[in-house]
Order: structure tokens, then sequence, then C-alpha cells
């Protein structure tokens, strides 16, 4: 696992048993919980894909929270604050499993650190697993900085820069991108906040489509119709507790152009406008 990159997703819900349920019932997750029984661990082909755990009270919707590995969290912690973020939970050891760190970067969206303390599996690319990370914002060009000075990604803009400003981040030596940002149009409601959407991939045996009815059907809310792109083809839905997230089947991707907001699944009825 190299620095920088995604290595574990997890979702704080006031309703971990219809977010369990659901996420079951879409996906085909197992779960595990932990000795003490706060947290579930989802499993895709027993191979750890996502945790869930349970707050009692939250002032903003329930969402997913993205964490990048680190080698040293409280290092970390430290560049953090010296780049112009902001510390939300301080450097935790969890079990000798590793050490989890929390922070929102210079334009507000939350995002975590996770320090392994041995190999760490994480499920990702096939059906009901990670795809990708893309930060949303206001202020691109801060996000695109805090994060370069904080890893060393290099910077790649695939669209115009100003109509549509969308970069993926890179590390060095990789060709691959390891995430990416987009920054809100004019046509976005000014309160609606930063955050990391999360992509789920479905695969070409449920496809984008199918998965979006059985999302539907299982409670859960669609917010963007399927649409092509690129990357793949995309949907948005909220389960019933209320967190957003991406469906993309990447294997069904259209010719390559500059893709719109609606693409990215970051269309106008956004889930995060109070």
């Amino acid at each position: 696992m190299r620095f920088g990159t995604p290595c574990w997703i997890d979702l704080a819900t006031t309703d971990p048993k219809a977010s369990r349920d659901f996420h079951g019932g879409l996906f085909g997750w197992q779960y595990r919980a932990n000795p003490t029984g706060d947290y579930l661990t989802a499993l895709a082909d027993d191979v750890p894909a996502a945790g869930f755990y349970r707050v009692p009270d939250m002032p903003d919707p329930p969402a997913w929270t993205l964490y990048l590995a680190v080698s040293d969290s409280q290092r970390t912690a430290d560049r953090i604050v010296r780049l112009g973020g902001q510390i939300l939970m301080p450097p935790q050891e969890f079990d000798g499993q590793g050490s989890l760190l929390v922070a929102a970067d210079p334009t507000g969206a939350t995002i975590g650190f996770w320090q392994p303390a041995a190999p760490w599996p994480f499920a990702t690319g096939t059906k009901g697993e990670f795809r990708w990370g893309e930060l949303n914002t206001w202020d691109g060009d801060s996000a695109d900085k805090f994060f370069v000075d904080l890893f060393g990604y290099q910077l790649e803009q695939i669209g115009d820069g100003e109509d549509f400003d969308y970069t993926t981040w890179t590390l060095l030596g990789d060709s691959e991108p390891v995430a990416g940002r987009m920054r809100f149009g004019a046509d976005f409601p000014r309160a609606t906040k930063p955050h990391w959407m999360i992509y789920f991939e479905v695969g070409p045996m449920l496809g984008t489509d199918e998965a979006t009815v059985l999302a539907v059907r299982l409670g859960g809310r669609l917010l963007s119709e399927p649409a092509d792109s690129p990357f793949g083809r995309l949907s948005v839905v909220e389960d019933p507790a209320g967190a957003v997230f991406t469906l993309i089947d990447s294997s069904n991707r259209t010719t390559p152009h500059a893709p719109s907001e609606e693409e990215l699944g970051t269309g106008n009825d956004d889930p995060y406008d109070d």
C-alpha cells in the first residue's frame, strides 16, 4: 500500500441497521462486528470493503468518509495544521490495527487518514467495492495545493479549468490517479458544503441501470438518473439513512470528452445543500 492512496471508507450514521441492510441488499455484503459490537465491517467476497458505526446525534446528514494511507499519523496531523487544515479527531490507536486521524482540509471537507500497523486489506475495483473518491469543493486551487503539499501528488486538469474545473491526483511514478477534485460550478447553491463523493463499482453483470432500480427498491432515493460518461455509466443515490454515493459501471464508457457535472454525479439536486 502506497501512502497517499485510498485505503478505507466508513459511514457514520444514525441508523446503522438501515444502512447495513440497504448496502447488503445492493452489493451482497456480509458483515462482521468488532469485539465491542460498535463497529461493523462489510465484507465483499470475504475481503473488508467498508465500515459502519452509529452516531446518535448528527448535525449534518450521514456521510461516507474516505481514508488515505499515511506512514505516521502524528506527523501527518502536524503537517495538516501547518498547511492550513483543521484536526477534527487527533490520532488514535485502534486495537493494535493502526492509528486513525480525521481532519478537514482548508476548504472544509472532512477527510480521514489511516496508519496501518500491518498489511491492510481493502476490497476495491469489482462489484460492490470502492472505485473512486472525488472531492467536491468551492475552492479547487486551495484543495489541490493542500493535497499536493501533503502527498506530492501530480495534478492533471481534465476539464477546461473554468466552466468545468476537475483535476486528478496521481502519485509520483504512478500512471493511474488516486483521486479527483471537482470545483462546484455557478449553478450549485452557495450553501452546498464541500464533501467527498464515494463511487462504488457495480460491474457489467448488474450494470448501473439495474443497480439503480435495485437501490430504489431497497428504500434508497434516486438523486441523479443514470448517465454515460468517459469513466463509466453513473447514477447518484441516497441510502435510507440519508448518506449519498455514486454507482458506476466502469466497463460502460463513452467516447472521451470533457465530462459534465451531471455525468460526474454532481447535478443541481445536491444532497449536501442546506
